[in-house]
């Protein structure tokens, strides 16, 4: 049974609460969330955080960190090991975990229903199986159906444009079809797992030597298809309330790296306008195809855009890096009191629509643009030093876009000092923001140095 790594819960006897369960870079949505509630409810509203981020330390008020990994190796060496965990081990820990159980009981000992917001519904969370107890979100079943890279590509393949694929069942299978394609798909070939995120299952390949380096599954079904050189990796936030109403956040475009690799985003995207309608065209076509299939909430669509030529890649059936970027941008550019993105989820979720004063944002903004950079360690490393922290993103939204700032940017969720980070973890996270794209470019740019200061050596434990 995972122990709290780090606990700091006061509940109040005066307050009405809502859990998240997630990871830290999605907590500024929870007062987006929280100011509905207030709204909704006419009362003093808080929310408990439950994250599998370990830190140095921590500037958040009621905070669980459940992370079985960091607690072994802290146990077993004595050394703070900063190691991702996957989320489907994390829902398990979360959900058999004791102390959340115990504080659940308590907390609907003074409120009669609590409501659980994840980052992403998945079918191992099972908390809401407790009698009081909700999700606000997309059924895990439906959102874990439309994830499957497999399904989404037999399903969506006559509503919109994607590249040439096919479908392999086991590694010999994958392994034949690719050795018949590649005089045909001279440009590569993409190959992913039914489930992978920011690549982690999935890979640009050239020879059968590429394709044994990262796939050893016999039994595994691969998705395969053409790998189209590009220069533009758009991706569409969105919302779907039913079959048929679907409301578009808006387009960003992704920094890829090695052909697969999400780094971050930037708003608002360089396309043509004629690219952008498109974009938002297609992902209402995806939208309703899903709510027929029962999702409500927020998703997001990844395309590529090759000589105006648009192409699908993928639909996330969660929140995306670039939610609480865009409600910081909707809060700022739309009408006050139009609703954000966690209000109009709870509508789509629990009422099939979405309210009567929803406003969509048309135009491409003249005042905000934002960027965002994941910085992820490739090799063991060590961190000597920290950089304060400053987890109120929504604020030099707010300054940037009534010009009391022209630029600014913060660096979110380092990891702290003297920590050993296992490759594939993350740093630290950047967030730029200011009046036009050059200053908003070169605060990643100052925040990848801060970053690079604190990672003192590699090695191999």
């Amino acid at each position: 049974m995972s122990k709290t790594i780090y606990s700091n819960i006061k509940i109040k006897s005066d307050t009405y609460y809502f859990l998240y369960i997630g990871e830290l870079k999605s907590y500024g949505l929870n007062f987006f969330l929280k100011d509905f509630f207030q709204k909704l409810y006419n009362k003093k509203i808080d929310f408990i955080a439950i994250v599998s981020d370990f830190f140095d330390q921590y500037y958040y008020k009621n905070l669980i960190v459940i992370n079985p990994e960091a607690e072994k190796h802290l146990e077993k060496t004595g050394k703070k090991v900063c190691c991702r965990i996957d989320a489907k081990q994390f829902m398990k820990e979360v959900s058999n975990n004791d102390f959340v159980q115990d504080l659940i009981q308590k907390i609907l000992t003074q409120q009669n229903h609590l409501y659980i917001y994840m980052y992403e519904s998945l079918p191992e969370m099972t908390l809401d199986q407790i009698d009081g107890v909700s999700v606000l979100g997309p059924k895990s079943n439906i959102a874990h159906k439309l994830n499957n890279k497999i399904f989404q590509y037999k399903t969506f393949n006559k509503i919109v444009p994607m590249p040439d694929f096919d479908i392999c069942q086991g590694l010999e299978d994958l392994l034949a079809k690719a050795k018949k394609m590649r005089s045909e798909w001279e440009d590569g070939i993409f190959i992913s797992q039914e489930y992978s995120a920011a690549g982690s299952c999935s890979a640009v390949t050239s020879t059968r030597q590429d394709i044994l380096r990262k796939f050893n599954d016999q039994n595994a079904t691969y998705l395969i298809s053409r790998y189209i050189p590009h220069e533009y990796d758009p991706t569409v936030l969105a919302i779907v309330a039913n079959e048929n109403d679907v409301y578009i956040a808006g387009v960003a475009d992704q920094c890829i790296v090695d052909g697969n690799r999400f780094v971050g985003s930037t708003y608002p995207s360089v396309l043509p306008d004629e690219i952008i309608k498109k974009l938002k065209e297609y992902t209402v076509k995806v939208g309703q195809q899903i709510g027929k299939l029962g999702y409500r909430g927020i998703y997001g669509c990844d395309y590529i855009v090759v000589d105006n030529n648009i192409y699908f890649m993928e639909i996330n059936s969660r929140k995306q890096g670039t939610t609480m970027e865009f409600c910081c941008t909707l809060e700022q550019l739309l009408p006050k009191g139009s609703p954000m993105l966690p209000e109009l989820e709870y509508y789509a979720v629990k009422e099939n629509r979405f309210p009567s004063n929803t406003i969509e944002l048309k135009d491409k903004t003249d005042n905000i643009y934002w960027g965002t950079y994941n910085m992820k360690i490739n090799n063991v490393a060590t961190t000597d030093g920290y950089i304060p922290q400053d987890p109120n993103e929504r604020e030099i939204f707010k300054k940037v876009a009534n010009k009391e700032l022209k630029k600014d940017f913060i660096i979110m969720e380092h990891i702290g000092n003297d920590f050993i980070i296992k490759s594939g973890t993350f740093l630290g996270r950047i967030v730029s923001v200011a009046n036009n794209r050059e200053d908003m470019l070169s605060g990643i740019e100052y925040g990848k140095r801060f970053l690079k200061y604190t990672v003192k050596e590699t090695f191999k434990i």
